[in-house]
């Protein structure tokens, strides 16, 4: 079985005022600017920088609870909520999914706005029916579903308005340490990414060449990376290389070179047809940049739960979509896509069940999905074989630019 994200539920964050959206493994975001693509993004974010940081800090970054919740309206919402429903823990399905839910209220008291918190989790187990955890004030309750109705329950002392998913993986798996474990980890490893060419077109400091090394969030250190892939799994870095031919013509090939000093730096160099000396990464075009960063990740050998990238179209020639989607559905295998595009060319090389259109409302609530998988799918059918990029750039998909 693989690890899925099955369902996620938004209720008042950022442009997101009621959102629920299927997701499959390959997940890909159309719609105009200010849609709420970047915000749906976001609710990952979130959701990482709870775990790493805790609630209040992770509200404060995004300006408070009131700069985070629903902007809408007359006033302030008194909630936000995330509901998730995936198959991450051991003894999971998508018939007996894990379930999380948070939700950060806020209220008036003695003429001051006071935050409160409430998050549950449910498990299946092994043995039983499963385990719920809910966590209010300052108190986890515990309780393992029995067979025949029975239940074991205890509670757990906690901070007033400390999340479960950043206390409770340092328990016990009595306590629900594991499969809360389970949870956060897979949300931790949520990586938005976007290729900063600026920063991916320089030297990496050779400190290790580790399988574990993982490419960053902008990729600043994409040489270090490709290196690495190069020196440890030999196979896979041919791959990537047979596919950067198949998009840039004039590349033969890819190597590094690693000049003196204390530094020791790795640069990316290029072999290109008809240049009798390689070109550096340094200058190389926008676009060749953006292709490698983009194989680097779907190439990835320990990718996270969830990949999701911002306009993953940016920069790159038609001729490089067609190959990227593929390898997307590929490396879904492994990990979850999240992907946002206005490209309609990209869009037409997709299949409906992957295509989530995004529209936003007079009030400023986004739609996502805007259009149902089942609506869709009927929308399609009805198309005459028309591809999906042009029966969304036309209007008829909803989500215009």
């Amino acid at each position: 079985m693989h690890k899925r994200l099955l369902e996620l539920e938004v209720q008042n964050f950022r442009s997101l005022r009621q959102a629920s959206i299927p997701l499959g493994p390959l997940n890909v975001l159309v719609g105009p600017n200010g849609a709420g693509k970047t915000n749906l993004l976001d609710v990952f974010r979130f959701l990482a920088d709870i775990i790493q940081t805790d609630i209040e800090p992770a509200l404060a970054a995004r300006g408070g609870f009131e700069s985070t919740a629903f902007r809408g309206g007359s006033r302030t919402p008194g909630l936000i909520r995330i509901r998730l429903k995936a198959t991450w823990t051991r003894h999971s399905s998508p018939g007996a999914p894990d379930e999380y839910e948070l939700e950060i209220k806020r209220r008036k008291r003695d003429e001051r706005f006071v935050l409160s918190r409430q998050e549950s989790f449910q498990f299946k187990r092994v043995k039983g029916r499963g385990r719920r955890i809910t966590i209010q004030g300052k108190e986890a309750q515990v309780v393992d579903m029995r067979q025949g109705g029975n239940e074991d329950v205890h509670s757990i002392g906690l901070q007033r308005f400390s999340s479960g998913l950043s206390t409770l993986p340092r328990l016990s798996d009595d306590a629900g340490g594991n499969e809360v474990a389970a949870v956060a980890e897979a949300l931790a490893s949520f990586r938005v990414f976007d290729v900063d060419v600026s920063s991916a077109r320089f030297p990496s400091r050779l400190s290790s060449v580790l399988p574990g090394t993982t490419l960053e969030e902008n990729a600043s250190n994409l040489a270090l990376f490709l290196f690495t892939l190069k020196r440890n799994d030999p196979d896979v870095w041919r791959r990537l290389v047979a596919d950067a031919r198949a998009v840039l013509p004039q590349l033969e090939e890819i190597d590094f070179v690693f000049p003196s000093g204390a530094a020791r730096e790795v640069i990316v160099v290029l072999h290109e047809a008809g240049l009798r000396v390689p070109t550096e990464l340094a200058d190389a075009s926008y676009g060749t940049i953006r292709l490698l960063g983009l194989l680097a990740l779907l190439y990835d050998p320990n990718p996270p739960a969830l990949t999701c990238i911002e306009e993953i179209d940016h920069g790159l020639h038609p001729q490089a979509l067609e190959l990227l989607v593929e390898r997307m559905r590929e490396a879904s295998e492994h990990t979850q896509f999240l992907i946002a595009t206005h490209s309609p060319a990209l869009a037409d090389r997709l299949r409906p069940e992957e295509l989530i259109i995004c529209e936003r409302d007079g009030d400023g609530a986004s739609r996502i999905p805007a259009l149902t998988r089942d609506r869709l799918e009927a929308i399609v059918e009805r198309s005459e074989g028309l591809p999906l990029g042009e029966l969304w750039f036309s209007g008829v998909l909803g989500g215009g630019l």
